[in-house]
């Protein structure tokens, strides 16, 4: 996937082209619906596909303090677009210059000049442009002056189901903790990536070393206190499963929240020679298991982390693995 990150990236003379446009943050189900339709239509037509996103978000630069936390950071966001088979992504830096555009610019500068776009491809209650005055009936209206047809998708989720899938629905979940649920409307586990840093080490006293990510440069949200079971994957692209606490360690009267994760013993490479301080690694949450709770001593808490570590090997590896 080719990837421009300012629209002065864009090679003269590319398209035509099929567009979206979007903030795309957590690529969920409904994302990869309209990727997937903008990917379909461009090869049944012979045309390039394309979206455009941004970074930051929009509301991070217009009114931080409305600004939702990110379920991905934008290289994760990109990966999982281009998994969708698309031809190119447009990241624009967003800006207040660029929140400034009217309607009829973005989309004479964008859709038309830059990407040559033969259809363009929107939600029902697409916004954008300056003070978000730009809707539906404006893209349709540009359409027809600028000669692009539009693709109107309807909301998209599971028969049924209460929520559309939605952005707004896997933050919902990861609050809660209910990481199974953020993966339904995902269509992947939600992922949290950051560097190993240096912790307390206790740990390593209690029989459990674990690999302390750093929470203020992580990427992606970190869902609720509690204990999970995931996988953690090196730069290598080794895999390993992991029981994963999330939390500020009540017991011992903590108050800085931790991201800790304790890959399970008995796993090719896992023992005393693991050593991941320095490593950027992604730490992919598939089950919770329990809040986090305070324990009466040290004796109850490694009584309770044994049968965490049991379940999450159950859960991970397949029952009777040692």
């Amino acid at each position: 996937m080719q990837r421009w990150e300012d629209l002065s990236d864009v090679e003269a003379g590319f398209g035509p082209s099929v567009v979206t446009i979007g903030n795309f943050d957590g690529v969920h189900r409904g994302h990869a619906a309209v990727l997937g339709t903008v990917v379909d239509l461009a090869r049944s037509r012979g045309l390039s596909s394309v979206a455009v996103t941004f970074d930051p978000h929009p509301l991070q630069v217009l009114h931080p303090e409305r600004a939702p936390g990110l379920i991905t950071g934008l290289e994760r966001r990109l990966d999982l677009m281009a998994g969708t088979g698309l031809d190119a992504v447009l990241v624009m830096p967003f800006t207040r210059e660029l929140a400034a555009w009217s309607p009829e610019r973005f989309v004479r500068d964008v859709f038309v000049t830059a990407l040559r776009a033969q259809v363009v491809v929107v939600g029902h209650d697409v916004r954008f442009g300056q003070g978000n005055a730009g809707d539906l009936g404006t893209v349709r209206e540009l359409g027809s002056r600028w000669g692009f047809e539009v693709e109107v998708l309807t909301d998209l989720g599971d028969r049924g189901a209460p929520q559309r899938w939605s952005s707004t629905a896997v933050r919902a979940a990861l609050a809660d903790g209910e990481v199974e649920r953020a993966a339904q409307v995902l269509g992947h586990p939600h992922r949290v990536t950051s560097t190993v840093v240096h912790g307390d080490h206790r740990g390593r006293e209690l029989g459990y070393p674990t690999a302390n990510l750093d929470t203020a440069t992580a990427q992606g949200l970190v869902p609720a206190d509690g204990v999970y079971a995931g996988w953690l994957t090196r730069a290598s692209g080794q895999r390993l499963a992991a029981a994963v606490s999330i939390g500020t360690n009540p017991t011992f009267d903590g108050e800085r929240r931790q991201l800790e994760a304790y890959c399970l013993s008995g796993q090719p490479g896992v023992g005393p020679g693991l050593d991941l301080y320095g490593e950027r690694v992604d730490l992919d949450l598939v089950a919770r298991l329990r809040p986090t709770l305070r324990f009466e001593g040290v004796e109850a808490l490694v009584e309770q982390m044994e049968r965490d570590v049991a379940t999450c090997r159950e859960l991970l590896l397949g029952p009777g693995r040692p």
